[in-house]
C-alpha cells in the first residue's frame, strides 16, 4: 500500500540533540504518512535509534519540532508519546513470559471483573481472550492458543504478540503511529516472513510505521521509502522504487553523496 499525500501521521523538524559536545542528531527532517512504512536506516552511530527514541518521548531534542496529525507536541516522557498514539516496540519485546498471550496483550489496559472482584482488582480473562482473539483476527494473526504462556512460544510468535499489542492500542479512530526496532534481528526466514506480512497488513489498516533494521531485504519487503541518517544527519529520503540497492548502501556507508548537501555542508 502506498499512503496518499496528505497530512503526516508524524513529523519532525530541524531535530537537533546534543550530549554535551557531540551532536547526536543535526538538524533532521522525517515524516511518515498514515499507511505508510518508512524504513529509517543508517550505520551503527549513525542516530537512527536516538531519532526513534525522539519519537517515543524517550529523548527530548535540543532543539526542534514534532507534530502528531498536524498539530505540535512536546514529549517530556514516553507515556506523552503513547497518549498522542506512538506505541514503540523495543528489540527486548517487553512480554510478561509467565503469563499467557491475552494478558501480555492487554498489559496496562487490563479487564477487570463486575462487580466486588472487579473493585479488589480481578482480571476478566475470559473477556480477554474474547477480545484478544477477535483483535488477532482483525489483524490476520494466526498464533498459539490465548491461553498459552509466553515463555512457550518461539522466538517468531513473540514477536507477533509484541507487534499486535502494539498495534491493538494505535489503531483508533485517528490511526496511531508504530515504531519498530530491529523486529527480526533473532528470526529465522519462516519467521520473519511472518513478521513482514503483519507489518503490511498494519499499514494497510492505515498505521504509519516507521521502522529500524539493518535488514536490507526486509526493508525491500515492507517498506515504501527510505530514510538514510550517516553521523546524525539525514542524508537521503527516497521512495524504494526510485533508487537501487548500491545506492542505499553508498549512502549508509558514506561512499555516496548526500541529497542534501547543503544542510550536510560543515
Amino acid at each position: 500500500m502506498t499512503a496518499s499525500p496528505g497530512t503526516p501521521a508524524l513529523s519532525l523538524s530541524g531535530i537537533d540533540l546534543h550530549y554535551g559536545f557531540v551532536r547526536a542528531l543535526d538538524g533532521v527532517d522525517f515524516h511518515v504518512q498514515p499507511g505508510e512504512v518508512v524504513g529509517l536506516l543508517g550505520d551503527n552511530g549513525a542516530g537512527k535509534s536516538t531519532l526513534l527514541k525522539v519519537m517515543s518521548g524517550a529523548h527530548r531534542p535540543s532543539a526542534g519540532q514534532i507534530h502528531v496529525h498536524g498539530a505540535e507536541k512536546h514529549f517530556h516522557a514516553p507515556s506523552d508519546a503513547s497518549a498522542a498514539g506512538i506505541q514503540m516496540v523495543y528489540q527486548d519485546l517487553a512480554l510478561v513470559e509467565a503469563q499467557d498471550i491475552a494478558i501480555n496483550l492487554n498489559l496496562g489496559q487490563e479487564v477487570l471483573r463486575r462487580g466486588p472482584l472487579g473493585w479488589l482488582g480481578f482480571v476478566d480473562r475470559k473477556a480477554m481472550r474474547k477480545s484478544s482473539e477477535a483483535e488477532l483476527d482483525r489483524l490476520g494473526v494466526r498464533t498459539a492458543p490465548m491461553t498459552r504462556p509466553v515463555e512457550m512460544l518461539s522466538g517468531g510468535q513473540r514477536q507477533v504478540v509484541a507487534l499486535a499489542r502494539s498495534a491493538i492500542r494505535v489503531n483508533g479512530e485517528s490511526q496511531g503511529i508504530l515504531l519498530l526496532d530491529e523486529p527480526t534481528a533473532a528470526l529465522g526466514y519462516e519467521q520473519t516472513k511472518n513478521v513482514e506480512g503483519l507489518i503490511r497488513r498494519m499499514a494497510d489498516q492505515g498505521i504509519a510505521i516507521v521502522l529500524v533494521t539493518h535488514d536490507l531485504p526486509l526493508c525491500h519487503a515492507v517498506a515504501d521509502r527510505v530514510v538514510v541518517l550517516n553521523r546524525g544527519r539525514k542524508v537521503a529520503d527516497v521512495r524504494l522504487d526510485e533508487t537501487e540497492n548500491d545506492h542505499i548502501v553508498g549512502w549508509i556507508t558514506g561512499a555516496r553523496p548526500s541529497m542534501f548537501p547543503a544542510a550536510s555542508a560543515v
